[in-house]
């Protein structure tokens, strides 16, 4: 150990001059910490990043999973271009996504707000618990019991308005309802989980601003709209962008209530790449379309934080 001076003078002894501070020699950089994150990141590579680059190329090449991929460069998303039947599973993707996103995130800020400022008590509780079990169930089994409530004949939905006069309705059944059917089970399905985030984030909001505004004369429309909006926009900011990729993700529930009929109404994107894939044989070219669904994701999640960041 050295030490530095502020004045002229050496030291006797070895000891310490008055003024002088400790300098330690420089030491080499350490990575020891990397073998703490090398668990978790060796998964990320193997489960995330390598699975991406292998699409990539994959999507470059004609691979029918019975050969070895044959180089074709951009003939893929040439393809993708001219293919009908990609930029309709596209356009519902876009359809079903602008349906679910709004909604689910419009009914999981009120319901948290009503609960948070009316009903911090035992039922508050019960309301909360009673609205995520629709998260915990799998989508598959979602999927299965509202397929059968909705049905023609049998199904509970059509059994009541029988008893009301009102004719049953093929929701699954016609182009025109399937999908936003779907869209609404959807909502259904996710709002409990986003309003257990939202209620979190209101947890957060000082009291101080709602007393304040009520002292001015605020009510409780007011205060939601300049209070517990505004605070909430990060909160906010994550809900859309989850529900964003989760609504670009959408297949099992598409899978198990409709198939992607009736005539294609609710093939989505993901829905579209399984049957290239696994019907069709058609790796390469179901791997553009996984390219293409990553780039619209990523554009769209990106333009989302821009947007909120702005206002």
């Amino acid at each position: 150990m050295t030490w530095r001076t502020r004045g002229s003078g050496a030291p006797a002894d070895g000891a310490a001059p008055p003024g002088a501070t400790a300098v330690r020699p420089d030491r080499p950089p350490s990575f020891a910490g990397l073998w703490y994150i090398a668990p978790s990141l060796t998964i990320l590579l193997v489960v995330v990043v390598v699975p991406i680059l292998m699409s990539a190329y994959y999507s470059l090449t004609d691979y029918s999973l019975l050969g070895s991929p044959g180089w074709v460069g951009a003939e893929n998303y040439l393809d993708l271009v001219a293919d009908a039947g990609f930029r309709r599973a596209l356009w519902q993707t876009f359809v079903y996504t602008a349906i679910s996103v709004p909604l689910q995130t419009g009914l999981a800020l009120v319901i948290a707000a009503v609960i948070a400022r009316r009903t911090r008590n035992r039922f508050g509780a019960f309301v909360r618990s009673a609205l995520f079990i629709p998260v915990i169930a799998s989508m598959v089994i979602a999927g299965s019991v509202w397929r059968y409530l909705l049905g023609t004949e049998h199904g509970l939905v059509n059994t009541i308005l029988g008893l009301v006069g009102i004719d049953a309705v093929n929701w699954l059944g016609r182009p025109g309802t399937a999908l936003v059917v779907v869209a609404l089970v959807t909502v259904w399905k996710n709002v409990g989980y986003f309003l257990v985030i939202y209620y979190a984030g209101m947890l957060d909001i000082p009291e101080d601003l709602y007393e304040a505004s009520s002292l001015d004369g605020a009510g409780g429309i007011r205060q939601f709209w300049n209070i517990t909006v505004p605070s909430l926009r990060p909160v906010t900011l994550l809900v859309v962008i989850l529900g964003t990729i989760w609504s670009f993700q959408v297949f099992d529930l598409v899978y198990t209530m409709t198939g992607g009929g009736p005539g294609g109404g609710t093939i989505t994107l993901v829905l579209a790449i399984y049957n290239s894939a696994f019907e069709n044989l058609q790796m390469g070219y179901a791997s553009a379309m996984a390219m293409v669904l990553f780039v619209v994701v990523l554009i769209v999640s990106l333009a989302q934080r821009a947007l909120v960041n702005r206002k």
